[in-house]
């Protein structure tokens, strides 16, 4: 299955319509409840409202305003044809092939950070630290897109390095964020950049794009355990440092 990918000319400008769905949330609260979502209602999101949020975030400040995200929407069978491939491929043992690779293991507080956000998360799951089929299906749920009605994926040319990569992800954060302040969930994921072959072929995308994350969103179903793991942040004191 491959989709008819409608594109707005490179000139377009974009403005909130003034028909579309508003929100009163502040910035600081929308920083503050953006969090990973991973269980969604089987509700789609007006298509309207999500014009209003990729409106919204294609304000994004990106070096010489070049804006180099390249941005695509599945919904429907579309959707579900890729959550069933990606499933597939992962059941049966295909190897991943992402266009760019995960940064290995980390250590020393990266590592500790990363083993706490975990442990919250399984122990919200009720799955055991020597469960290995527990935490083998909860890794399968990325690739099920956590059942959300909708899914993106972000990349960019390849030619670029990591200085552009910087603006597609605050393109990202902005696209969470007005996901957020709109009422609706989401959560980035590495994971649906690792076939990233099939998203090519699935959207008609050039062997020039290259995938850099997917993010699953709609709306939260606060009856799935793993929507009730919360994490901390750092005092910023560890990343901070103010000077004169």
């Amino acid at each position: 299955m491959s989709a008819t990918v409608k594109q707005s000319p490179a000139s377009a400008t974009f403005t909130a319509s003034t028909t579309s769905p508003a929100s009163n949330m502040s910035l600081e609260a929308a920083i503050r409840n953006r969090r990973s979502v991973r269980g969604y209602l089987d509700k789609r999101v007006p298509q309207q409202v999500m014009e209003s949020i990729f409106k919204l975030a294609q304000h994004t400040p990106s070096n010489c305003n070049i804006q180099p995200w390249k941005v695509w929407v599945a919904s429907g069978r579309l959707k579900e044809h890729l959550r069933q491939q990606m499933v597939a491929k992962v059941v049966s043992g295909v190897p991943f092939n992402a266009d760019y690779e995960y940064p290995g293991k980390f250590d020393g507080d990266y590592r500790r950070r990363q083993v706490e956000c975990a442990m919250e998360l399984y122990n919200s799951m009720g799955i055991a630290r020597d469960d290995k089929e527990g935490r083998m299906r909860a890794s399968l749920r990325n690739f099920e897109m956590f059942d959300a009605p909708h899914v993106c994926f972000i990349g960019m040319d390849k030619r670029f390095g990591a200085s552009v990569a910087l603006d597609v992800g605050m393109y990202a954060q902005s696209l969470m964020l007005a996901m957020t302040a709109h009422g609706i969930a989401s959560c980035a994921q590495g994971a649906l950049r690792y076939y990233p072959d099939l998203v090519r072929e699935t959207f008609n995308i050039g062997d020039d794009t290259n995938i850099l994350l997917g993010i699953s969103f709609g709306y939260e179903d606060t009856a799935v355990p793993a929507n009730n793991a919360r994490v901390g942040r750092e005092e910023i004191s560890k990343s901070v440092v103010f000077a004169e």
